[in-house]
């Protein structure tokens, strides 16, 4: 007997050893550091269970995330993520670091700093004595007493563990993407008056949509309690508790849990098997036991913002997996197939609104979609109507994007773009056509539907410059083209006419009063620029549509070499495509010498580039397609070749959208179709200059596929080409650094500190590619704007570019 209570007292001092041991485990002491690679990367909690420390970012093995994550299961399910500020919004972007950094617990504080030893990031917090990593998932820092410094449940990301409570003022945010821990566009918040609301955010700022979903609760002291049984609640402060997720769920012993707001925007609760031998039975890792809300889809609709999904695009919920999808409807596809919360865009060219009712008709047909509808975005009612009036009221009307029919009250709405709060459900019980083109309307026929419309419609289109002065003769030229003159005498209105009915050359753009114009200029008051031949107002027609405009007053007209480039002026005043800029009109009244063109409300694309605000990446995008289709188009869409011969950041316009569209014909010159170059003195602008211009051979189109080369560049990298007064010589000249960049492998270098681009880094490398093809000094060896466009589009491969022995020949 006494033998047997001398083994039981051994054996509880054995016990209680190796539980000071494991206690001793847990307490991260003063000099203790973790770095990204190497043995020490990261603490681990006495059960092992969760761990504190680096985990590299998924596709990019070079970036580190500081985090705590599930340790115990193969996913290492990430938990919480160090946040710091960006734009003076306090923890919105995540803590990540390349190989080389450190975290170091010293001198009372824990501090993360990078390789050239800046700090990245800090808890704030003074007096620290150690650290601890608990097995429920919490990593906190405490003082030298034991008291609570700081805590990483009081400073949560996305997700909630068992234990954890959140207080007032204090909110989840949901990711943007899975593998973006960026703030994404939803937030659960636990607010200041008691209420705990689900709102949606306009990233990337952080600005909230109405709500989705509230507790409609109030009491200072409330706060969401994820309890030690798994239950998820709301307390109020009069102990009333307010269910968030169903009671009852499966055993804590037997299951890890975690409650995270999705970068959907449902509030889940998910839990995963802790034996080996359960996670073989178990068909998904993660399995979701309830949801807040029930069905996304149906829970937010919102007059600002896109809804669930992005603009064009719609939502649908699978109730058996409790799973959302975004998809996009018939010819219409994602900006970004992985950031899919930007939206859907047609594949196909909008309809002009030059188009006739029956040119619309023949050329756009609506198609029905089943169980989709877009509640919002009406501009239009009709009632009663029927299906087919309520079709054809939409096909020709170049607003128009869908048709809605309501059978049952014969109600029929339209809607423009973009659409918002769209929706895939049985309950839908509407009719919506949507607006597509006809089969026998590709987008490869395109052109010959739009010779068509210049042969048989209304407008001429010009492309010509609102805000940089072209030269005084292109003006007169111009001018001369309008009147259908060989004169510069003054023709009048009744000569005008009989000499377009002579020509043959349908009607031509309206004729304006000078009257009309100082009307709708408001006395010429609100200049957008000025050139060497005149200035350019803003303005708007004072008609039912109310269109604004850019009036050019040419102040003075040359009259010289007239004749030489007649024929060649007037055939691009027939031009007609959407990335060209339009001619709506002129006045030829007394001396008094006014173009009329569309009003490009974003200005030049100069501006837009070299701003101090960098455009998104996606814009950019938008805006290299648009420029380089404009481009195709004059080269090889035309009735005759037309080379731009001054292609810079200047003569391109942006409309409201972000469209490009390419101006200032000034210098341009024009093929016949059995012709492929033409002799002419040096044209262009210092920088965007082909080699060719300053050697004694033809002039081909190439001459502008080089130029696009140096805007693509400068596209990508927001950036001018030509900046001597660079700090590194080797950066001033953008094409030679562009080139060296891509020969070592560092295309990052180009984009730096733009995380959207650096995000999607093989599109700026494809980008960068096709621009040194189409900078190489030999002519031949460029690509035509077609295979450019293809390229870019990444319809074809791009072989690797040679090394160009030169870019820019001279800089005039």
């Amino acid at each position: 007997m006494a033998r047997l209570h001398l083994f039981l007292l051994f054996l509880q001092l054995l016990l209680l050893c190796c539980t000071t041991s494991t206690q001793a485990q847990t307490n991260i002491t003063t000099g203790s550091s973790l770095t990204p690679q190497g043995a020490n990367t990261s603490w681990v909690s006495a059960s092992t269970d969760f761990a504190f420390g680096f985990r590299p970012v998924e596709g990019n093995s070079s970036s580190y995330l500081l985090a705590i994550w599930f340790n115990n299961i193969a996913e290492k399910t990430v938990v919480w993520y160090a946040k710091t500020s960006s734009n003076g919004q306090e923890d919105t972007v995540p803590v990540q670091v390349p190989s080389g950094s450190t975290l170091k617990l010293a001198d009372g504080s824990l501090s993360l700093r990078d390789p050239s030893g800046n700090e990245v990031w800090n808890p704030q917090v003074i007096g620290v004595g150690y650290a601890r990593m608990l097995d429920t998932g919490n990593f906190m820092l405490l003082g030298t007493d034991g008291t609570t410094k700081w805590k990483s449940f009081g400073s949560p990301s996305d997700t909630i563990l068992p234990t954890q409570v959140l207080p007032l003022e204090t909110a989840l945010h949901s990711r943007l993407l899975v593998t973006d821990y960026s703030n994404g566009r939803f937030q659960l918040s636990v607010q200041k008056d008691g209420n705990l609301v689900m709102y949606q955010v306009a990233v990337p700022s952080v600005y909230s949509h109405d709500p989705y979903w509230a507790s409609s609760t109030v009491g200072n002291g409330s706060q969401l309690v994820f309890n030690g049984t798994g239950r998820i609640y709301f307390s109020l402060i009069n102990g009333t508790q307010v269910n968030i997720t169903s009671a009852g769920v499966d055993s804590m012993g037997d299951f890890f849990h975690r409650a995270t707001l999705d970068t959907d925007g449902v509030f889940r609760q998910y839990v995963y098997p802790k034996s080996i031998q359960a996670r073989r039975l178990w068909q998904q890792e993660w399995r979701a036991v309830d949801a807040l809300p029930g069905n996304i889809c149906q829970a937010i609709l919102t007059e600002v913002g896109s809804g669930v999904c992005g603009f064009n695009s719609y939502c649908t919920f699978d109730g058996t997996k409790n799973m959302t999808s975004c998809s996009c409807p018939q010819r219409y596809k994602f900006f970004d197939e992985e950031r899919k919360y930007r939206g859907c865009r047609p594949d196909f060219v909008p309809q002009s609104c030059d188009l006739d009712a029956a040119a619309a008709m023949d050329q756009y047909e609506m198609t029905p979609i089943n169980r989709v509808d877009w509640p919002l975005s009406d501009y239009e009612q009709y009632s009663p109507i029927d299906e087919t009036e309520c079709r054809r009221l939409c096909v020709i009307d170049c607003f128009c994007a869908i048709a809605v029919l309501d059978k049952s009250t014969n109600t029929c709405w339209k809607k423009k773009l973009p659409l918002s709060n769209g929706k895939m459900d049985d309950s839908v019980q509407r009719t919506v056509f949507l607006k597509l083109p006809r089969s026998t309307n590709s987008p490869s026929m395109l052109s010959s539907g739009s010779n068509k419309w210049k042969k048989d419609k209304k407008y001429w289109i010009l492309g010509s410059s609102l805000f940089f002065g072209t030269s005084l003769l292109v003006n007169f030229l111009l001018v001369s083209v309008l009147l259908f003159g060989t004169y510069c005498s003054i023709i009048s209105r009744k000569k005008i006419q009989e000499l377009q009915s002579l020509h043959n050359c349908g009607l031509p753009p309206k004729i304006f009063t000078y009257n009309e114009l100082e009307k709708a200029t408001g006395g010429f008051n609100e200049v957008l620029g000025t050139g060497a031949s005149g200035v350019v107002y803003k303005g708007q027609l004072q008609d039912e549509h109310g269109i604004n405009i850019a009036v050019k007053k040419i102040e003075k007209l040359q009259q010289e070499a007239e004749k030489e480039f007649l024929v060649e002026v007037q055939t691009i005043g027939q031009t007609f495509h959407r990335n060209l800029v339009r001619l709506l009109g002129f006045c030829n009244e007394g001396t008094e010498r006014l173009l009329v063109y569309e009003f490009m409300s974003k200005g030049s694309l100069n501006t837009f580039l070299f701003s101090d605000n960098r455009p998104h990446w996606s814009i950019r995008v938008q805006v290299a397609l648009g420029v380089a289709r404009g481009l195709l188009y004059l080269h090889e869409e035309c009735n005759k070749q037309i080379i731009h011969c001054d292609m810079k950041p200047q003569n391109i316009l942006l409309d409201n959208n972000f469209a490009a569209k390419i101006s200032d014909f000034g210098l341009a010159k024009l093929l016949q179709l059995n012709q492929t170059q033409t002799n002419t003195g040096i044209r262009g602008t210092r920088g965007y200059v082909a080699p060719e211009w300053f050697k004694n051979i033809g002039i081909t189109s190439k001459v502008d596929v080089y130029s696009f080369g140096v805007i693509l560049l400068e596209i990508v990298c927001c950036r001018q080409n030509v900046v001597l007064e660079a700090m590194d010589e080797e950066k001033a000249i953008l094409t030679y650094w562009a080139n060296d960049c891509y020969r070592c492998g560092r295309i990052d270098l180009l984009v730096e500190g733009d995380d959207e681009a650096i995000f999607n880094i093989k599109k700026v490398e494809r980008f960068v590619a096709v621009a040194l093809w189409c900078l190489q000094e030999e002519p031949t060896m460029r690509p035509t704007m077609l295979k450019v466009t293809q390229m870019l589009d990444g319809a074809v491969q791009i072989p690797t570019p040679p090394d160009p022995s030169s870019y820019i020949s001279s800089l005039p």
